[in-house]
């Protein structure tokens, strides 16, 4: 039996707000599926280069009360980056929280406004320990 990955779902209560996160970490839109009878959306995004490994916003346009208020037990996304201070950085100047800052130069975690865990990892050897990051607490759960 041959096994292909094709996407990760995760559904979203605002469109706009999920749509801005996720370009934020550096996603772009590769296509779109727009049903007017289900009355839902899936929007497919992926890194520039790397359009087998998308996933796929599902967005429900009278709104999802299915939605859990912690979505921990999905586990997280993971993406790697050239820089995690620097992605860091980016993502904090925009409004983002950082809940696990790269304290070791290696990981971090930030979470999508429906609350996805989204992991960050350095490629390659981890950065020096550098500040703010390496004396930054951890806030709420990642």
């Amino acid at each position: 039996m041959g096994l292909t990955y094709l996407h990760t779902m995760v559904r979203v209560k605002d469109l706009e707000k999920s749509m801005a996160f996720y370009e934020l970490l550096g996603l772009k839109e590769i296509r779109r599926y727009d049903s007017e009878a289900g009355r839902f959306s899936l929007i497919f995004l992926a890194p520039p280069g790397q359009e087998e490994a998308p996933i796929e916003l599902t967005y429900n346009w009278d709104g999802d009360d299915e939605l859990p208020s912690d979505s921990r037990h999905f586990g997280h996304l993971a993406y790697g980056v050239d820089n995690i201070y620097e992605a860091c950085q980016h993502l904090q100047d925009n409004g983002v929280e950082i809940n696990r800052p790269p304290r070791d130069g290696r990981m971090a975690f930030v979470r999508s406004p429906d609350n996805i865990s989204v992991e960050l990892l350095q490629i390659g050897e981890a950065l020096a320990p550098a500040e703010p990051w390496s004396s930054m607490e951890n806030i709420g759960h990642w």
